[in-house]
């Protein structure tokens, strides 16, 4: 699905920790002890690889936040 080629998933791992994934993957691209810094590596990544969508899921596995990242290195910004 192109929609989901800049997504980003954080969700809590069976024992405890919290990984950064792609949608519907199984390996993590990240973990880490705690879900906001699992947050704000994902946030990273994706501004990295030029924006796109990241979705949080809570401990019970639901979606509790989506974001949109903005691009980092936009090579053509707009004129202000």
């Amino acid at each position: 699905m192109a929609g989901q080629a800049n997504s980003r998933d954080v969700v809590q791992r069976p024992d405890g920790s919290w990984a950064v994934t792609r949608p519907g993957g199984e390996r993590a691209l990240f973990t880490a002890d705690n879900q906001a810094a699992a947050v704000q590596h994902a946030s990273e990544l994706l501004r990295r690889d030029g924006g796109g969508e990241l979705r949080i899921h809570g401990v019970d596995g639901k979606v509790r936040d989506q974001r949109t990242i903005a691009p980092g290195n936009d090579p053509l910004p707009p004129r202000g």
